[in-house]
């Protein structure tokens, strides 16, 4: 089995990449290297062309030493071992457990690739790997490292077991939010090979992220459930949060440029038609008439909407004077 397996004797499934992809990634990170190298040579010695000969080799040494060596280590560390060429045929550079590779792997690995790439034209690289079961040079030996490909076939993607349907909703008010992502792959990664592990190696690896998960959330498992289970659990819980998430529609109140109605103001309700624009107000002194309470049937299991007290936008008439009244108040008489 040339796959990547974990101290835990966990199988990963990750692929170790062959020569032939490897040798062409290696191809395109070269001719974007030298490329890069070329122009600022060509750049340091228009600018040196008035400094003595030895202030024009220290600057060649150190060009070649940041750009050819410092680059792509530089590079392997930032991106987490994807160069430009691994990028383009679908490889990463990982470390012996399948972890990501850090400063030290990509410095080691540049420094074995000055000898084994640059100084013997990739030779000593080739035959390095045609060696290796997994495709490892020199420097991957030396760094602990493995070049794998990132591009599987979809047939071959392995799926998380569902829980068992007694611990469907069980861990809903579980806090997930401390978890790291380097726990979930662990967890994913065991639970879609644990059918291949021995029942007692599986058992101990169960025990082990059940504990780490158990520190993450600060909730013990209910009692009587197995780890595996547990695990099974609190994965499908952290899925279905995700969908939830991803599929849920807006829940924001108003839509895209209208503004939502403050807090406390009651709505309106529904079927009552607005006030034209236009009317005049009621004038002041004049006493509203009380607003008609209509029953409106209520939905079921839900309170009846408030009757809003706000008085109506209708104009109030006055009312008419009685016989005599309009004399004295205007003094003019009407005709008889």
């Amino acid at each position: 089995m040339s796959g990547v397996v974990t101290g835990d004797a966990v199988y990963l499934g990750l692929q170790p990449a062959r020569l032939p992809s490897r040798a062409l990634a290696l191809l395109l990170d070269l001719v974007v290297v030298w490329a890069a190298y070329l122009l600022i040579s060509v750049g340091i010695a228009l600018a040196t062309a008035s400094l003595d000969e030895a202030a024009v080799m220290a600057l060649s040494i150190a060009s070649f030493v940041l750009v050819l060596v410092g680059a792509p280590i530089a590079v392997e560390t930032l991106s987490h071992g994807r160069s430009l060429g691994k990028l383009v045929c679908g490889l990463r550079v990982v470390r012996e457990d399948g972890g990501p590779i850090r400063f030290r792997h990509a410095l080691m690995r540049g420094a074995m690739g000055v000898v084994e790439i640059l100084m013997t034209m990739g030779v000593v690289a080739c035959v390095a790997s045609l060696v290796s079961e997994r495709g490892r040079r020199i420097g991957d030996v030396f760094a602990g490292t493995l070049v794998v490909r990132e591009r599987v076939a979809p047939a071959s993607a392995m799926v998380v077991p569902p829980p068992p349907p007694w611990l469907v909703g069980r861990f809903a008010a579980l806090d997930l939010s401390a978890v790291p992502d380097a726990l979930w792959l662990e967890i994913r990664q065991y639970l879609t090979r644990m059918g291949g592990l021995d029942p007692a190696i599986g058992q101990r690896l169960a025990e082990r992220l059940a504990d780490e998960l158990v520190a993450r959330t600060g909730t013990p498992p209910p009692p009587g459930v197995p780890a595996a289970a547990y695990l099974a659990g609190v994965v499908a819980e952290r899925q279905a949060r995700d969908a939830r998430r991803a599929f849920a529609p807006g829940a924001a109140q108003g839509s895209v440029g209208v503004p939502a109605a403050p807090s406390g103001v009651p709505a309106a309700p529904s079927g009552v038609p607005a006030a034209p624009s236009g009317v005049p107000a009621a004038p002041s002194g004049v006493p509203a008439a009380p607003a008609a309470a209509t029953a409106t049937p209520a939905s079921f299991g839900t309170a009846p909407p408030a009757v809003s007290t706000t008085p109506p936008t209708a104009p109030v008439r006055r009312p008419e004077p009685a016989d005599g009244e309009g004399s004295r108040a205007t003094g003019f008489a009407p005709p008889a």
